[in-house]
């Protein structure tokens, strides 16, 4: 999920650097082996399809930034990295703030996003979306941060808890006090920038003693102030706060859409193949580091810790088919709609395009399919 602008040598290898819903519909089983997209077929001549993924620091969304640095995609409209020439489509990566990446998606200025499940609802409403890729999930990457006056959850009455409001930061913080039997009401939750939240409590400006923000704030502003703790965090929240690629419908749906989400897809993965290898896994974290605020290796060790990913694509196929997904997902629409961070209840739907028409958001297997058939 997330925020603010979200290589190297070593004696052995060369690194990285170059190195609910409220009305659930169609809820069809796993696509088969050997499954196709419904989607258009990339043309066999003219122009290459261009298409473009916006991308904040996080640290399953850095993957595509150490893709990128790999030319794997080279990111910049016009160019083309390996995958996007085995594919035969341009992809332009945007790096941006999580809240403005979501603004570009929902006004239509880019064809994907990197968001979490509950970010995507609401701009989801008025351009269907279909979420291709979970990224990770998190396990304490979003946390509540106090400073050493508050010593309980109960000594949050009376004071502004800061943090980005009807986004993921407000969710982990209103369900962790729903956890704890606690009535909301109580309790005064206040729009900031996470990024600007953060920097406030290092710097213990006034007024600033509680903020929920997430990784890499999380870690910063621990190593920055030692006397601040963590009160609560996500790990309350088992699977509830999934991070994932959503792409639009209607950019699905053009000549060589299917080739986008698939490039973007194998990317991913190629990049989860390399942590996964233990000859290669502290140069990749140190090159997610590089684009993850520049953490050191110890730090990032943590983080994919409370950030897990979901690295092969069978974890990704169980996170879009597995029946678990559709009973947290019911829920956390239903949480979006009672807390008005969505206007209306949208229509959610597990499956391929040609099983669940009609949805305004799409869980969609096929993709992740096609390229697991490749592997």
């Amino acid at each position: 999920m997330k925020s603010t602008q979200r290589t190297v040598r070593s004696a052995l290898a060369i690194r990285l650097a170059l190195v609910a819903s409220a009305l659930f519909v169609a809820c069809k089983p796993p696509a088969t082996p050997g499954a196709k997209s419904t989607a258009a077929p990339v043309p066999e001549s003219g122009p290459v399809p261009a298409f473009s993924l916006a991308w904040s620091e996080y640290p399953s969304w850095s993957v595509f930034g150490v893709a990128a640095q790999l030319k794997l995609i080279d990111g910049a409209r016009g160019k083309l990295g390996s995958l996007e020439r085995k594919w035969g489509v341009d992809i332009e990566l945007k790096e941006a703030e999580y809240d403005p990446c979501l603004q570009m998606y929902g006004s239509g200025n880019c064809d994907a996003v990197c968001a979490t499940t509950l970010d995507a609802l609401s701009p989801a409403l008025s351009r269907p979306s279909t979420i291709i890729l979970p990224t990770s999930t998190s396990a304490g990457a979003d946390a509540l941060i106090v400073s050493e006056a508050i010593r309980s959850v109960a000594d949050l009455k009376g004071r502004k808890v800061f943090g980005l409001a009807k986004s993921v930061s407000e969710y982990c913080f209103i369900r962790n006090l729903q956890v704890r039997g606690l009535p909301e009401r109580d309790f005064t939750f206040s729009n900031m920038d996470p990024g600007a939240a953060a920097v406030a409590l290092q710097q213990k400006q006034p007024g600033v003693d509680a903020i929920v923000v997430w990784n890499p704030f999380v870690q910063e502003t621990l190593n920055k102030r030692k006397d601040v703790r963590v009160l609560f965090d996500s790990t309350s929240l088992p699977g509830e706060i999934i991070d994932c690629v959503t792409v639009a419908q209607s950019s699905l749906a053009k000549p060589g859409g299917a080739a986008f989400a698939h490039a973007v897809i194998e990317a991913f993965y190629a990049v989860n193949r390399r942590l996964a290898d233990p000859a290669l896994r502290d140069d990749t974290l140190i090159a997610i580091g590089e684009k993850f605020s520049h953490l050191d290796l110890p730090a990032m060790r943590q983080v994919v810790e409370q950030t897990r990913f979901y690295g092969t694509p069978a974890a990704g196929l169980e996170i879009l088919t597995g029946a678990a997904t559709r009973a947290t997902q019911e829920q956390v629409v239903r949480f979006c709609v009672d807390q008005e961070l969505v206007k209306t209840v949208p229509r959610i739907g597990f499956g391929a395009a040609s099983e669940t028409p009609g949805v305004e958001l799409r869980f969609d297997p096929t993709y992740i399919q096609v390229v697991a058939n490749q592997h």
